[in-house]
Formats: structure tokens, sequence, C-alpha cells
């Protein structure tokens, strides 16, 4: 029987969402095993003087359990 664990995680990038996003899931990558896929929850950005500063990216971070 398997078992998938969640987490959520919010990627920051100076760059773009996608970046933001692939920040997640490198730093989930280094703790976590089987990591199997993960879902995009939310999108947001920091702005400053009219320009955005930080794209943020939640994200939920899909893994399984093994013995």
């Amino acid at each position: 029987m398997a078992v998938i664990k969640t987490i959520d995680l919010v990627g920051v990038s100076t760059e773009s969402w996608r970046d933001a996003a692939h920040k997640a899931l490198d730093e989930a990558t280094k703790t976590l095993r089987n990591v199997e896929g993960f879902d995009v929850l939310e999108s947001s950005a920091v702005v400053d003087d009219g320009v955005i500063s930080e794209y943020h990216t939640q994200v939920r971070i899909r893994f399984r359990i093994t013995r």
C-alpha cells in the first residue's frame, strides 16, 4: 500500500514565477526522497517603485512514503 505525503513551500526568485517554482523544488529534493510532482497553488509578487522585485510561487510537493 502506498502513501503520498505533501508539503507546501514558497519559492522566491528575482527572475520569474517559473524560476521560483524551480527553486522550491530544488530545495525540497535536498532532503526529500521519492518526489513525484507538485502543484502550483499560488503566484504572487513583491513590487517596489512600480517594478516587480520578487516573484513568489507557492507549491505543494508530493512524495511517496517508503519503508
